[in-house]
């Protein structure tokens, strides 16, 4: 490697380097934001350096500590259940249409690259899922509005498969006897890790972070996500603080509730596992998205 070369290197890693620091930057802000004290806030605004630190706002979540570990677990189960079956549905679906020899294969592609770019409104699909599939107020409201299936992923995977696994080996597989299932559970997964992680990873991310479908569905709170808590929580706190009349007979404690503050800590508490999880799915992401996003 000559020096010319090695200077280049240097300089990418110093750009990548940088642009790294800049992306982790509003995540520090949200942290150090979410121990600050609320008057600092209001006074001088969000800062790395705040002048007073504060666990108010924590201390406001873990009295909800109750609900907020129910609601964890109901997400962790809709996220670990629906990542599963939504990988086995989207994988089912995109090996198929990744093969030339499958009959109409293109216009299944067609309809799944349809949806796409159309969908039938909110309240077509309301109407769907509380009376055909019958799911309001119960825990696949949380799972099946995300399960019936993306069709992004869908051609994402498809795009892997026809690109990655060689005709040869399926072929190959076919001589030796092996029936299609077998071909697809013995030969095709094993060789589909960076895609299936990636996908995982995206479904995941949309599980976990997804508080749409239980605003609309769901009117138990016993079924909330901590999505939905969290949002709760939020809701209530600036109901309580923005209603003069209510502020004025509970007095001081109302105006101390750390409005401010508490967006922050619910964001930490939201997106903490999900930070932490990724690190484990990058390298597999990287080269999902790369292999799999090839036309």
């Amino acid at each position: 490697m000559n020096e010319e070369t090695r200077r280049w290197q240097w300089i990418s890693h110093i750009i990548l380097a940088s642009i790294s620091i800049f992306c982790i930057i509003p995540f520090v802000l949200l942290v150090i934001s979410s121990f600050t004290d609320e008057m600092s806030i209001l006074q001088n605004g969000y800062s790395f350096f705040p002048e007073k630190f504060s666990t108010q706002a924590f201390v406001y979540l873990w009295e909800q500590k109750n609900q907020l570990i129910r609601a964890y677990g109901i997400t962790i189960f809709v996220t670990v259940v629906g990542t599963i079956t939504g990988l086995a549905f989207t994988a089912l679906l995109a090996f198929p249409l990744s093969r030339k020899e499958f009959p109409f294969g293109k216009i299944i592609t067609f309809l799944v690259f349809f949806t796409l770019l159309f969908n039938g409104g909110l309240v077509p699909t309301y109407y769907v899922y509380t009376q055909v599939f019958d799911i309001k107020n119960t825990i696949w409201a949380l799972i099946v509005p995300v399960l019936l299936v993306n069709g992004f992923n869908v051609l994402l995977m498809r795009t892997f498969f026809a690109n990655t696994i060689p005709d040869a080996v399926l072929e190959s597989a076919r001589i030796d006897g092996a029936g299609e299932f077998r071909t697809f559970f013995a030969i095709v997964l094993p060789m589909s890790l960076p895609i299936l992680a990636t996908i995982g990873l995206l479904q995941t991310i949309m599980y976990w972070n997804d508080w749409m479908n239980g605003l609309i569905y769901l009117t138990d709170p016993s079924l909330y996500s901590i999505q939905n808590i969290l949002n709760r929580i939020l809701t209530d706190i600036q109901f309580l603080t923005s209603n003069s009349d209510y502020a004025a007979q509970s007095g001081e404690a109302i105006s101390q509730l750390p409005s401010a503050t508490i967006r922050m800590a619910i964001a930490v508490v939201g997106i903490l596992p999900i930070i932490i999880a990724y690190p484990f799915f990058q390298k597999y992401l990287i080269k999902g998205i790369a292999i799999g996003s090839v036309k």
